[in-house]
């Protein structure tokens, strides 16, 4: 006897019967409802409606209430995505570096990998500022152009000097984005684009994913070579180069000054295109820089690109290219297949922050504070693993590139690394083909405090040990 039962008692009830029935079965009618649990019809009728949204019954007008389906379960069936081997055949895609770098850092851990600034080293008040003066303009949500905000171009052309225009500028996404789109614009799938070696990973990655195929380029201590790049173009007929003529990424390397005209020739001579990839422009330790090569270009050799992610943080996720002749007209039209246009609040913010005198403070103590915690790094290395061999002090960048010891394990060194709380970056991931020796990358530039770079390097020599 269920004398004032509630349609939420009803309810409980009715899931109690329907769990020992099986799908199919019929429920009691709600006259036989109402009779058996002495309740009103609207009461039946609320519970019965409470029981198909769960999806344990399902009404049928005219023939009643019956017992849905079982719903399965988490667990119950283990998903096949086999198939999708079938369907994605014919489009290899790298994944291997894209997913070790996005393995989160361990609890507590150091960070000696990545190619950020920590959020200690980054303008956080200034870009906090900028774009909360971005947000108030009138037309913060306006449709932005597709080659970017005229102002924007107009600094990131005079940025580079020379007689670049802001018609010679197009925004992208960052420079990740930017060197994605240049890779599928400029060379049909199945080429070959030369790449020095070492070389950024991310570059691999985007190069393989528009069906190119990465050729390496040895380099020295003064950047690419260029007597074997002007053989590997002869040899693959390639129409494209892909390098880091400052503070290349990883090794530091500033490309010499008597190499930077005739790099330009070499790729112009075999009618070629230049990808000058100028990520780290900010991020000087304090000596003077070299102009970028496209700055002295004539004939629209050299296909720029840069972006403020690196000295700014890794979520102001703006870039630019400087093209001219047709290429800019391909990467235009690139731009409107892919996403039409780049946030306009995102480039209003960056306009703001550029043109405002803490940027120019900020670059300063960043240049500072980027030296002392190199500096930090190379003592701790040679006092802690002096069989550790830095290639060089680099004058800027974020990363110091470490030859290891013969018969060392790169990828064995980073695993043992993390299993202590450290990431660091295995060296065989930087180099378009196999790795001459053992390396790794650290960064100076992610870690939470100076301090931690030297608990991470005395943490790595008990990684490395036998």
């Amino acid at each position: 006897m269920y004398d004032g039962s509630t349609s939420e008692e009803l309810a409980a009830n009715l899931r109690t019967l329907v769990a020992g029935l099986t799908p199919g079965d019929r429920l009691p009618s709600s006259r036989e409802l109402t009779e058996r649990h002495r309740v009103g019809p609207g009461t039946v009728s609320r519970a019965i409606a409470t029981l198909a949204a769960e999806g344990l019954v399902v009404t049928r007008p005219g023939s009643g209430t019956f017992v849905a389906p079982r719903r399965r379960e988490p667990g119950d069936e283990v998903a096949d995505t086999s198939w999708q081997a079938v369907a994605l055949a014919g489009r290899d895609y790298d994944t291997a570096n894209a997913i070790e770098a996005a393995q989160p850092l361990p609890a507590q851990g150091i960070a000696m990998s990545g190619g950020y600034l920590h959020g200690s080293l980054q303008p956080t008040r200034a870009l906090s500022a900028a774009l909360s003066r971005a947000a108030r303009r009138p037309d913060a949500w306006h449709r932005a152009p597709t080659a970017g905000l005229e102002s924007l171009r107009t600094i990131f052309a005079r940025q580079i000097g020379s007689d670049v225009t802001p018609q010679d500028v197009l925004i992208t996404g960052g420079g990740q984005s930017g060197l994605s789109m240049l890779f599928r614009a400029i060379v049909a799938p199945g080429s070959p684009v030369l790449m020095e070696s070492p070389t950024y990973p991310g570059a691999l990655t985007a190069a393989r994913a528009a069906g190119l195929r990465p050729v390496p380029v040895p380099m020295d201590d003064e950047g690419v070579r260029l007597d074997l790049l002007a053989d590997a173009f002869a040899m693959t007929g390639a129409r494209l180069l892909y390098c880091q003529p400052t503070f290349h990424n990883p090794t530091g390397t500033v490309l010499a000054p008597e190499r930077r005209a005739h790099i330009r020739d070499v790729a112009h001579a075999a009618g070629a295109f230049l990808i000058e990839d100028d990520f780290a422009r900010h991020l000087g330790h304090g000596r003077p820089l070299p102009p970028p090569l496209v700055a002295e270009d004539r004939h629209g050799t050299v296909v720029h690109l840069t972006s403020l992610t690196k000295p700014a943080s890794p979520s102001l996720r703006i870039g630019a290219v400087v093209a001219r002749g047709p290429v800019m007209r391909r990467l235009q039209g690139m731009r409107y297949v892919d996403d039409f246009f780049v946030a306009r609040p995102l480039q209003e913010a960056a306009v703001d922050l550029l043109s405002a005198p803490a940027w120019g403070r900020h670059l300063q103590t960043l240049s500072t504070s980027l030296y002392e915690r190199s500096a930090v790094l190379a003592d701790a290395l040679a006092r802690d693993l002096p069989g550790w061999r830095p290639t060089r002090l680099p004058a800027g960048g974020l990363h110091q590139w470490i030859r290891l010891p013969p018969g060392t394990d790169d990828s064995a060194v980073a695993a043992a690394a993390r299993a202590r709380g450290v990431t660091v970056d295995a060296g065989h991931r930087f180099f378009p083909a196999e790795a001459p020796g053992a390396y790794l990358r650290l960064s100076f530039a992610a870690a939470a405090r100076p301090a931690e770079l030297a608990e991470g390097v005395r943490l790595l020599r008990s990684a490395a040990a036998p």
